[in-house]
């Protein structure tokens, strides 16, 4: 099997978990959409970082002000189902193809609102602190940046995340045992969560006013995280 029939595997096996909303795509991107309605004033520039598919961000962003709308991810595939999930936006929109890090680092023109959405997480800890810094340089005063990561409980360690979500088989009923041991491998291989306390920690460290906790996802495997310059 080439590369690509691999990665198309498995994004059709993310599609499935999205529709069954295994991860809690919904509520999550439903918390998104309030804190956009609620929380940015006037138009605003609004970055999606690893994008995928974008369908969640499509959703959260119809009627709010944004005034354009960038995504990045690193595959094309991806990118094309975004371009037709973003056709309901009425602002401009801008799909990049390629690493959202390196991205950060030649990023040129406005930034209002930057979302990761489960993706920071790949990135070990000095790296992670690293990339919010540099999120937190671009955006202006009353910028946002806004993540849903894997969180670990306190006091758990990796092991004990990564044995949590192995317990989430039983729940996962449309996707097969070979789709579901190769979403595990996938997370035993790039998976780096963090408790509460150490992203929320990240975030002041990064030089933001404010960081919080907006929310904790139904499973417990995750949470939605807010930074305010």
């Amino acid at each position: 099997m080439s590369d690509q029939e691999l990665f198309e595997k498995g994004l059709a096996t993310y599609q499935k978990v999205v529709a069954a909303n295994y991860m809690a795509h919904r509520e999550v991107y439903e918390k998104l959409r309030q804190v956009l309605l609620g929380e940015v004033l006037g138009g605003f520039v609004f970055a999606d970082l690893a994008c995928g598919t974008a369908t969640g961000s499509a959703a959260a962003l119809a009627g709010s002000n944004v005034t354009r709308y960038i995504g990045i991810d690193i595959s094309q595939p991806s990118l094309d189902a975004a371009k037709e999930a973003l056709t309901p936006l009425t602002c401009p929109v801008e799909l990049r193809c390629g690493d959202f890090v390196a991205a950060i680092d030649y990023w040129k023109g406005p930034l209002d609102v930057v979302w990761i959405g489960q993706s920071l997480h790949h990135l070990l800890a000095p790296d992670k602190r690293i990339f919010m810094r540099k999120i937190r340089d671009l955006l202006p005063r009353d910028g946002l940046l806004l993540i849903w990561e894997p969180t670990r409980l306190e006091g758990e360690d990796r092991e004990g995340w990564l044995e949590r979500f192995h317990q989430m088989r039983t729940e996962w009923a449309t996707i097969s045992d070979e789709e579901f041991a190769a979403f595990e491998s996938h997370c035993r291989a790039s998976d780096y969560a963090e408790t509460a306390a150490t992203w929320i920690g990240m975030g002041r460290e990064a030089g933001f006013r404010t960081a919080d906790e907006l929310m904790i996802v139904p499973n417990r495997l995750a949470r939605v995280y807010r930074f305010r310059h």
